[in-house]
């Protein structure tokens, strides 16, 4: 069983025996009267032009979450996809997952190479804190339109806040994907290989990259929060081994950026 199949039945059956924690004594949907949460923002960040190049551009991403309010403040990171949990227990979080793909032209280093086109990935996330200090955090998604493989990322993140409205937070980071999504980004086929003059290329599934992500969160207000970040990864498998990574772009992609959020409170 390859290693994206293990996260996704591990993930179902968090997801399905969770329920349980969450709904006990409510009764059937009791879980979702109470106080709920909602918040948005936005990210801007330098990173690189495609997963994989070595030229650095600017853009934005949205920031979405939706949970049910508990006793324990949560942590949150720009890692985080958008979300909406169904279970929230205040230890144990679990829902649903979404994150937009843009499209990827044929231009610079990419010429020669099929368009990705754009659109998203759809999916479930399972979240737990070991400790008081520390959120460790899975998502698995499929692909719509872009891609019709899996991805999935595994994230851990030690939290210390260093005074009420300044908190510090980092972790490693993996990730895994199917052959479906090498293909779409790091596969080169014959027609591709002579139209871009890369080596031809087909991928298989497996680790996808390694890396660490930090963070300084400022609480402005107490529903708005800024923050400034940066993360380091480092393509494996398929995608390191990739012609369009070897002969034209870098293993080692860098990433730095603010965001900020507001949140909204309210009752079901």
């Amino acid at each position: 069983m390859s290693p994206v199949w293990k996260i996704s039945v591990a993930l179902v059956i968090s997801t399905l025996a969770a329920p349980g924690i969450a709904r006990a004594g409510d009764g059937a949907f009791g879980w979702l009267s109470g106080d709920w949460y909602l918040t948005v923002g936005a990210t801007g960040l330098v990173a690189p032009n495609f997963e994989g190049g070595k030229k650095y551009m600017l853009s934005a991403q949205p920031i979405i979450s939706l949970g049910k309010a508990g006793p324990e403040a949560r942590f949150t990171s720009r890692n985080d996809n958008i979300s909406l949990a169904l279970i929230d227990d205040g230890g144990v979080r679990a829902g649903l997952t979404g994150k937009f793909l843009f499209s990827r032209s044929s231009d610079d280093e990419l010429k020669g190479l099929d368009p990705v086109r754009w659109g998203g990935e759809i999916g479930g996330f399972f979240e737990f804190y070991p400790t008081d200090w520390m959120r460790a955090r899975a998502e698995l998604r499929h692909g719509i339109r872009a891609h019709n493989g899996f991805v999935a990322d595994i994230a851990a993140d030690a939290f210390y806040d260093v005074t009420p409205t300044v908190r510090i937070s980092g972790g490693p980071r993996v990730s895994f994907a199917s052959a479906n999504y090498f293909d779409a980004y790091y596969g080169v086929n014959a027609q591709e290989a002579v139209a871009s003059g890369l080596s031809q290329y087909s991928p298989g599934g497996g680790l996808k990259s390694i890396g660490l992500g930090g963070a300084v969160t400022w609480k402005v207000t107490d529903p708005m929060t800024a923050s400034l970040f940066g993360e380091y990864s480092r393509l494996e498998g398929p995608a390191a081994d990739s012609s369009l990574v070897r002969e034209r772009g870098d293993r080692n992609q860098f990433m730095v950026g603010v965001s900020t959020t507001y949140r909204f409170d309210f009752k079901m």
